[in-house]
């Protein structure tokens, strides 16, 4: 069901997907985020990955928020 609703538009560093996750907000997008290195913290193992962050959006969001990530000159993974 999650793969059916939601697409992954970005991922990345800590610093960036935080800017992207304040631009969405405040167009009414709510991105869910999925962290490698929170979750493998929490579960006391540690992760090796350059991009840990992932943000994905509603599929009908997509243009949205591929228009939104151009303004910030970065491009839909997706």
């Amino acid at each position: 069901m999650f793969k059916e609703n939601y697409s992954k538009i970005f991922q990345g560093s800590f610093i960036i997907t935080n800017r992207i996750i304040s631009e969405l907000e405040n167009n009414n997008i709510s991105p869910l985020i999925k962290n490698e290195i929170e979750s493998g913290r929490l579960a006391g193992f540690g992760v090796v990955d350059s991009h840990p962050i992932s943000v994905y959006v509603f599929k009908d969001e997509i243009e949205k928020a591929n228009n939104i990530l151009a303004q910030l000159g970065i491009h839909l993974i997706s």
